[in-house]
């Protein structure tokens, strides 16, 4: 494995979603907080970050060209020069303590994303399906933190966590979009391991599961055996996706979120972008359809 770099050094409040776009051989990532995006460029290395205000909390790069995001209330087409959006569908608009989270869109186009409780405290968040017709569906309500969506090689299964409750879940996901079988894959029930964040899926149909609180990456096969812990200088990792022309390198989002004054000067770096070859690929990243 080579050894883990910090590729972007920069305090990001609340670091999240990291986007690989292909044809710009770039990586996107989000600061909710703070409310921008950033790109770091893969062939020159250079950094660019555009400040809105609201908060994008996760993004897709569009079929059409452009990029579709999730923004506090629901879904939104982005424009990264204007810095604006253009509202699709707002389903929360009147939950005024709730605000959408982590998003990602599946092999069909279709763009999931989860809700939460501001106050990490009701269980009003929910997971939503926005079609490329742009036709919403609530799939699955009574999160905290709802988080982390990822689906396995085959399309099959849809994997999605309650950060709180310290729980990844699986569905079965039919063609048409449908999930059932709602399970438990895997519990994290060891303060020491903190709380599932952000996660993706590699080209072995393993999962890679941030630890928000834990200081660590753990990859878990397809039955939920830790195959590999990818140890962090900070405690609060958020996401991860794997990026680069050969997909072999892993981006990782962290966060200052939580800390103290001791606490950040003890992790300095808390809020950076890192990077890491773990020896195995990841998957392409899907568009969104609409």
């Amino acid at each position: 494995m080579n050894e883990l770099t910090c590729v972007w050094e920069i305090a990001a409040t609340l670091g999240e979603g990291p986007l690989w776009v292909a044809h710009e051989n770039a990586v996107y990532w989000v600061d909710i907080i703070k409310k921008q995006v950033h790109r770091l460029s893969l062939d020159s290395g250079a950094k660019k970050t555009w400040q809105f205000d609201i908060e994008v909390t996760s993004l897709a790069a569009r079929e059409k060209g452009g990029f579709v995001g999730t923004i506090r209330d629901g879904f939104a087409f982005i424009d990264f020069e204007a810095r604006s959006y253009e509202p699709i569908v707002l389903p929360e608009v009147e939950m005024h303590g709730n605000r959408f989270n982590d998003g990602k869109v599946d092999g069909y186009g279709r763009y999931w994303a989860g809700s939460m409780d501001t106050n990490d405290a009701l269980e009003n968040g929910s997971l939503y399906r926005l079609d490329p017709s742009l036709g919403l569906h609530k799939m699955d309500p009574n999160y905290i933190i709802a988080n982390g969506p990822t689906f396995s090689k085959d399309g099959k299964t849809i994997y999605h966590t309650d950060t709180v409750k310290g729980c990844i879940y699986a569905f079965d996901l039919s063609e048409s979009g449908d999930i059932s079988n709602k399970r438990i894959f895997i519990q994290l029930k060891d303060p020491a391991e903190g709380k599932p964040d952000g996660m993706t899926v590699d080209s072995e149909d393993c999962l890679w599961l941030c630890h928000f609180g834990g200081a660590r990456i753990t990859r878990y096969s397809p039955v939920g055996e830790i195959l590999q812990v990818i140890p962090m200088p900070v405690p609060n990792i958020t996401s991860c996706t794997f990026a680069g022309p050969n997909l072999d390198t892993l981006y990782i989002t962290t966060a200052r979120l939580h800390l103290n004054a001791e606490e950040l000067g003890t992790y300095p770096l808390a809020g950076s972008l890192f990077a890491c070859k773990p020896g195995v690929t990841g998957l392409p990243t899907p568009k969104f359809g609409g």
